[in-house]
């Protein structure tokens, strides 16, 4: 018999500008790996968060979702349930939708600390985190956890951090790990990256960059070619695509 348009269980990512994005690919891989033929990942691709209930009305039987930038925080309003640690964070990357409703979770911060933590050495015991969007919370969530010490770096200084203009060579020197998590350096804009005393970096750094396209950013070409370890967000993304798939299936 054939299937009918009802039966086809649909997932997909919600964001805004998000063609490029990895998780369809990913997902659409996976689901052939799997033989699953009747799974759909799609792109919503919103102009603004109110549209989001209309993903509902125009796609039948919605399993689960992702949830990109811009919307990490946004979408929060739209859930019935929220995780404690997604709460904790305050972003949501991840919705299972279910007979209750729709529950949130975060899958960035999973999947950071499992691809952070191998490259991880004792000195690296303070960070700065540069960005303060929704990624910026899982990130700083994780550092907690793992008792590093870290201060956010942005434009403003905003979340009592630092301003960009103001990271001196000793801020550097001090703060052996450094995550970006701002949008600098991704694809086409290969050339940029985060304004920082690339001077003062040596092979004591970890450089870790959230964007995954390109794998070596201009953030990280610079870290490297000073003696630091480095590491994309490629990995970060399986692990934390591989949790949501874990969550949407939970009995």
């Amino acid at each position: 018999m054939e299937r009918t348009e009802e039966q086809k269980a649909n997932y997909g990512l919600i964001g805004k500008n998000i063609s490029y994005s990895f998780s369809r690919g990913y997902f659409k891989k996976k689901f052939e790996a799997m033989e699953l033929k009747n799974h759909i990942y799609q792109n919503f691709d919103l102009s603004s968060i109110s549209e989001f209930p209309t993903i509902f009305k125009n796609t039948k039987n919605v399993k689960g979702l992702n949830v990109t930038i811009p919307y990490k925080e946004e979408v929060m309003e739209f859930l019935n349930d929220i995780d404690d640690a997604a709460k904790k964070i305050g972003a949501v990357n991840t919705i299972k939708i279910g007979e209750d409703g729709l529950k949130g979770f975060n899958t960035d911060a999973y999947g950071f600390k499992k691809s952070l933590e191998p490259n991880l050495k004792k000195h690296h015991q303070k960070g700065l985190i540069l960005g303060t969007g929704g990624a910026s919370k899982a990130i700083a969530y994780v550092l907690e956890e793992l008792g590093i010490t870290y201060t956010f770096v942005s434009r403003s200084g905003k979340n009592n951090g630092y301003t960009y203009k103001g990271l001196t060579n000793d801020i550097i020197k001090e703060h052996t790990l450094i995550v970006n998590c701002s949008p600098v350096g991704t694809f086409p804009d290969i050339e940029q990256k985060p304004d920082i005393p690339y001077q003062e970096i040596n092979e004591e750094h970890l450089l870790f960059d959230l964007i995954y396209n390109p794998e070596e950013t201009a953030f990280l070409k610079a870290g490297k070619e000073n003696g630091a370890t480095i590491c994309n967000g490629y990995k970060m993304l399986e692990y934390q695509a591989e949790k949501s798939w874990e969550i949407w299936n939970q009995k």
